[in-house]
């Protein structure tokens, strides 16, 4: 029986990433992208259907939904979608504010309910993980915006958990720590290369395996949560952080690269 998934945020990156690791013989990966030419890479890949819009809109959600269950039966769902802009509450106007918390709570929640309904409909159960972030539990100074969502992106994956797992579908999460993605060597790359060395050695300090991660490291964890390699587990947030999250370093803190 051929499968289906979806997957926001799916043109590059992490989510990328997890679009490839799911393609299997006969499944099919929608991939759902705001930015159009992120998902030029699909045009001669026809087991992934790309669809262009918005994740937090209703009506792309049911459209990605829709062609993924003219594929095969919806069997994942991964709430990837992002964007990164930080703000403080002393310098940025309260409904701005607000509104990037929406910008990254909305197209989860969004998400979520497609893939439920969907599932609740067909009878046929399914999976959902939602990607967060280590600092939904560790913020650093300028994230409370994407701090925020991802927290509460965390309370909602439990909330669901307990809601529709006795209904046959499970919701997980990961968290991820820092993973080298495109906009984060384009970002290291503006840096002096003085300044970009300093910053990979405490990028290696923050981690206790030396390092940051990999797109294709994220999608591994993904994949796992959404197989039925992982059936027992449901309502959990994954560290996939290289154990950032069990060190707990203060980014912020002045420290020695030795």
């Amino acid at each position: 029986m051929s499968r289906s998934f979806v997957v926001t945020g799916g043109g590059r990156g992490i989510g990328r990433a997890v679009v490839e690791r799911l393609l299997g013989a006969d499944d099919t990966v929608v991939a759902l992208e705001l930015d159009r030419a992120a998902l030029e890479w699909t045009e001669d890949r026809p087991e992934v259907l790309a669809v262009v819009g918005d994740a937090g809109d209703e009506a792309v959600a049911e459209q990605a939904a829709d062609l993924a269950q003219s594929a095969g039966t919806l069997f994942g769902w991964v709430n990837n979608a992002a964007v990164f802009r930080d703000a403080s509450l002393d310098s940025a106007p309260t409904r701005e504010i607000l509104d990037l918390i929406a910008l990254n709570f909305d197209p989860v929640l969004v998400g979520c309910a497609t893939a439920i309904r969907r599932f609740l409909d067909a009878d046929s159960g399914g999976a959902i993980v939602n990607v967060s972030s280590h600092q939904a539990q560790r913020p650093v100074p300028g994230s409370l915006p994407y701090s925020t969502a991802k927290a509460a992106v965390e309370g909602l994956t439990r909330a669901l958990a307990v809601e529709y797992g006795p209904r046959g579908i499970r919701v997980n999460a990961v968290a991820l720590g820092s993973i080298r993605t495109e906009r984060y060597d384009t970002w290291l790359a503006k840096q002096r290369a003085s300044d970009a060395e300093d910053i990979e050695k405490q990028m290696a300090l923050l981690h206790p395996v030396g390092r940051i991660g990999s797109p294709e490291e994220a999608a591994d964890a993904v994949a796992y949560l959404l197989s039925d390699d992982a059936s027992f587990i449901n309502g959990a947030v994954v560290p996939v952080d290289g154990g950032r999250s069990v060190l707990a370093r203060d980014p912020e803190e002045p420290r020695s690269a030795s």
